[in-house]
């Protein structure tokens, strides 16, 4: 009993407490507790561990590693750690590109009902990557991630208004969607809401979600919408 309390990952041995505030600490900090835990087995650990080799937060950026991590969390019936698998393969981290693959994994995490599962299945099948393209049952999906609030689902749906497809084109949805997305935290909602605000004549309130928008926005969707703020708000109102 002794020898099995002294392999006992540290995470494991500490209160709710003491394990809420390690993992609040430096990312150097925690990746070592996380490492312990992970090669115990330890299902979420693994999932963590695999976030932290891609980012290269604590630990060196290792894509490879990543996956594996992500791999073996996902034997594990580890839901999120499938999605992740299907982003590595989506994208090719760690491994080659292989978008059918990807929606394998995609479609095990939404099989158990992960919205962000259901969200990247549902985006394959917009885009016909790795399948036949489906929007009909691409906008099921979005839907049924949406009804969780799932924010990137919702600004999705909006899409689908706007340009009419599957459904018939409505404004009033795509701007309702939009919206609600954009409160959800969205950033492509967000700036998806502010051009529709901009459209009824509502630069203040255009002008208040682009800055919240470039908070969270990735450099590549930045660069695309600081060209539409240059137009629209030429004199820097």
């Amino acid at each position: 009993m002794e020898q099995m309390m002294q392999t006992q990952p540290r995470l494991m041995t500490m209160t709710e407490d003491e394990r809420v505030a390690a993992l609040a600490g430096p990312p150097e900090n925690v990746a070592p507790l996380l490492l312990e835990a992970a090669e115990a087995g330890h299902g979420e650990a693994q999932l963590l561990v695999g976030q932290l080799c891609l980012d290269g937060k604590g630990l060196e950026r290792d894509p490879v590693a990543a996956l594996r991590w992500f791999g073996l969390a996902a034997q594990g019936g580890n839901v999120m750690a499938m999605n992740m698998v299907g982003r590595c393969c989506e994208h090719g981290w760690g491994t080659s590109v292989d978008k059918t693959l990807a929606a394998r994994w995609y479609g095990a995490a939404a099989d158990q009902g992960l919205d962000w599962g259901l969200y990247n299945l549902a985006t394959l099948h917009a885009l016909g990557e790795g399948m036949p393209q489906d929007r009909t049952r691409a906008l099921a999906l979005f839907r049924q991630a949406a009804a969780m609030g799932h924010a990137k689902s919702i600004n999705m749906i909006g899409s689908f208004y706007e340009d009419g497809w599957v459904v018939d084109r409505d404004m009033e949805q795509a701007a309702d969607h939009y919206r609600r997305a954009a409160e959800g935290g969205d950033f492509r909602g967000q700036f998806n809401h502010a051009r529709m605000l901009a459209e009824k004549g509502d630069m203040d309130g255009a002008y208040l979600w682009l800055t919240r928008m470039q908070e969270t926005a990735t450099p590549a969707f930045l660069a695309k919408a600081q060209r539409w703020i240059r137009e629209n708000f030429k004199s820097g109102s």
